[in-house]
């Protein structure tokens, strides 16, 4: 057997990285693409690799020389690489192509380790590697019967979103034989090329070999094994996020700070959204207007509070609307001053804001890290603060204060002329929730020294459109953020989503009490693990101590590397210094579980 690598190609969507080597030279954390590749053929028992050359090519051929770790290389030139696509660097190859069986290899790829020896050591003769689709994927696509075989190639015109759960993606590896590349492909090649020109693609010519009956080729579909097509900048970064080393990959994924639906095998336990709302019918609402959303400009900053005051009925001149509560606490923190007081452990968004030598800590000292309304008025009573600080229920210890006594707070910071925040971002995750929230008009009127911040995202579950709101009775502070924020701070989907929420107000109260319940049933499993101390919450988390077997940030590396599952390490976090605690956030049941068997198999 031989391989085929194509390597003649410009990448000029790598920009500066190819702008004086070929693509197949670019390198993924540390390690050239076609080091890897002729790595992972060595490993095979080949008669030679043969790499059709272009754009930098004498530059390749004397970095690699005449052979790689004992398989004699083979170069074929394409002079005019700039000129034509793929098919012609194949073409070139046609007579070698007929003298072996072949894997044909781009050159653009990083694949798994195991992807060469399952495709040589299966005994069909003539397999194209492919993969489900996913987001990410580009190019040809196929549809496969029961059998493997394929039965149609999409091409990138026929390609229809309607219908993507039935496409698999070309990985873009192939085994030929060679009675299959000289009785077929190679005659269907050359007929294509005279017909059509040097300017397609060579899948163009297999999607041709698949309409004949009894079509040799069958495809091989992947199983969770990793690969990627590098073509710009972006798919490098992902590429060395999926094939980074053990003690690199953590810090990447946790880098990104979101956007995981890049990688959509990865189970995210670390941020926090509901997953049961919204419903389908809302998302549905949403779709049918993506045409005029995407087209038309939002409205400006009052018709924005009108909307999220007709979502949380209030008063419209109490609220301010963000592109979600994180561009809300940014403007907050720029306008508070003086001292603030802050529970630690924290969402750390907030006192990453200010000047640390402002804020005033108060840790729990006791194991759960929990603490009453009581505690903070004894705490801060001698302390000179002008703002007190309170996420509630707290974020990572889930601790709650119920809402007669954050009443008892707001009445006790008002006596003390301290301006009172709460944070209640995960309140409609507490049981009664209703009863618990403080954005109620009598609320904010009675008390204009209190502001409320609430982030959309995490009990609404629609991060992705940005959204969250402050609330306050206090007319100079709301009137001093509408100004501090951009006119246009809201995109006409998370408009959209505001204006139609109230007709599904009923769901999101069952989707609440199906929340409840399985946070509930979810806290019993893990609790069921000897090696975790669950701490009870009324949000969307658990804070959990790691009692033994592994500290914090090694369950956190095992749970990613081996189950691909993404949990939060607290032990970095103000107040957890020298100790081991994770914090899991609920999701539904199906993945909870899938949480509860992967550590449980550790």
């Amino acid at each position: 057997m031989q391989a085929v690598i194509l390597a003649a190609g410009m990448g000029k969507r790598l920009g500066e990285l190819t702008k004086g080597n070929t693509k197949c030279m670019v390198r993924v954390n540390g390690v050239s693409l076609i080091d890897r590749v002729l790595t992972q053929l060595s490993a095979i028992n080949l008669s030679r690799i043969i790499i059709v050359i272009g754009y930098q090519g004498k530059k390749l051929q004397e970095y690699l020389g005449d052979s790689y770790q004992g398989i004699p290389l083979q170069y074929i030139e394409n002079p005019i690489y700039d000129k034509t696509n793929n098919i012609y660097s194949l073409s070139l190859a046609k007579k070698e192509l007929q003298e072996d069986d072949t894997l044909l290899i781009e050159s653009d790829l990083i694949l798994d380790d195991t992807l060469f020896p399952m495709l040589v050591n299966n005994p069909y003769p003539n397999l194209a590697l492919v993969a489900k689709y996913e987001t990410w994927m580009d190019g040809t696509m196929v549809c496969i019967d029961e059998a493997n075989r394929i039965v149609n190639f999409v091409s990138k015109q026929a390609f229809k979103y309607s219908e993507v759960d039935s496409y698999y993606k070309t990985v873009n590896v192939y085994k030929f034989s060679r009675e299959f590349s000289s009785s077929q492909y190679v005659p269907f090649l050359e007929a294509y090329t005279k017909a059509l020109g040097n300017n397609e693609y060579y899948e163009q010519v297999l999607r041709v070999v698949t309409l004949l009956d009894n079509c040799p080729l069958k495809a091989l579909p992947l199983d969770r094994q990793k690969w990627y097509e590098i073509d710009d900048v972006q798919d490098l970064d992902i590429a060395e996020t999926i094939f980074s080393d053990e003690d690199k990959q953590l810090p990447l994924y946790q880098k990104r700070y979101g956007g995981y639906w890049r990688f959509p095998d990865l189970l995210d336990f670390c941020y926090l959204v509901n997953p049961y709302f919204p419903p389908q019918k809302l998302k549905e609402e949403l779709k049918a207007n993506f045409d005029v959303l995407l087209s038309e400009y939002p409205s400006g900053m009052r018709i924005n509070s009108l909307l999220i005051s007709k979502y949380f009925h209030i008063k419209k001149e109490y609220a301010v609307v963000g592109n979600g509560a994180a561009e809300l606490i940014k403007s907050l923190m720029r306008y508070l001053d003086g001292k603030i007081g802050v529970v630690f452990p924290t969402f750390e968004e907030y006192p990453n804001r200010y000047a640390e030598d402002r804020l005033v800590r108060y840790i729990p000292q006791n194991e759960n890290f929990t603490y009453s309304a009581s505690d903070l008025k004894d705490f801060f009573s001698d302390k000179s603060i002008s703002t007190l600080l309170l996420i509630n229920p707290d974020n990572p210890s889930g601790n709650f204060i119920p809402y007669d006594d954050l009443i008892s707070l707001a009445l006790w910071t008002e006596e003390c002329g301290i301006r009172l925040v709460i944070d209640e971002s995960f309140v409609d995750f507490s049981v009664g929730y209703e009863q618990n929230t403080l954005l109620r008009n009598e609320v904010l009127s009675r008390y204009p020294h209190l502001a409320v911040m609430k982030s959309i995202s995490k009990s609404y579950g629609v991060p992705g459109l940005r959204l969250g709101v402050l609330a306050s009775a206090n007319h100079e502070l709301i009137e001093w953020m509408k100004k501090d924020v951009a006119i246009w701070n809201i995109n006409s989907f998370a408009e959209f989503y505001m204006q139609i929420f109230g007709k599904y107000e009923n769901d999101y109260k069952h989707a609440s009490r199906l929340f409840v319940e399985e946070r509930d049933r979810f806290r019993k499993e893990l609790s069921a693990i000897s090696w975790l101390r669950v701490i009870p919450s009324q949000a969307n988390y658990f804070l959990c101590e790691v009692l033994d077997k592994y500290s914090s940030k090694d369950l956190m590396r095992l749970l990613l590397m081996r189950y691909n599952i993404f949990i939060k390490d607290c032990s970095t976090k103000f107040g957890f210094e020298g100790k081991n605690y994770i914090r899991i956030a609920v999701r539904d049941k199906v993945d909870n579980d899938k949480l509860v068997e992967s550590l449980k198999s550790l």
